[in-house]
């Protein structure tokens, strides 16, 4: 895939995906963003940071399927190979990045509702994740994936980049 139509098509799909869930559902749950600020001490300053810091690491993880990858995360048109950056540290970075902006927003608003929706959405991803997505890249890039699952955790970041491939 060209480059260009590889930055429409993660622009799209990031409108689509992580635009929906982490973006448009978490403001209807808000009632549009019009829930009072938490009161508690540190929490607003704390879901801004995870908010930005997610938001930052999302944009990363989408701009490596394009530029690296010339593909993108969408299930129809994805990479040639497999892409570095974030996910030498974890497998799984768009999605971690996703629940840490629900969360974050969460905590703005001292929401028990988003707290739920973030436990929610974490299943539905962990499952789509176990029984779609790794074995369609294990029979995508073979070895290669194999020895990338298993020296990169899928949740919980590693601290030093894997050097392999």
């Amino acid at each position: 895939m060209r480059t260009r139509r590889a930055i429409a098509g993660s622009a799209l799909f990031f409108i689509a995906a992580p635009g929906v869930v982490a973006g448009l559902l978490p403001w209807l749950l808000t009632d549009r963003y019009r829930m009072p600020w938490s009161t508690l001490p540190g929490l607003v300053p704390v879901g801004w940071v995870l908010i930005v810091v997610a938001t930052a690491l999302l944009l990363h993880a989408f701009a490596r399927f394009a530029l690296e990858g010339r593909g993108t995360p969408a299930p129809v048109a994805p990479t040639d190979r497999l892409v570095g950056g974030i996910y030498r540290h974890v497998r799984n970075p768009m999605y971690v990045a996703v629940l840490a902006i629900i969360l974050g927003q969460a905590l703005l608003f001292s929401s028990a509702s988003l707290v739920a929706y973030a436990a929610i959405a974490a299943v539905a991803m962990v499952s789509f994740v176990k029984f779609h997505e790794e074995p369609t890249l294990a029979r995508r890039y073979g070895a290669d994936y194999e020895a990338y699952r298993h020296a990169v955790p899928g949740w919980l970041p590693r601290l030093t980049p894997w050097r392999g491939q």
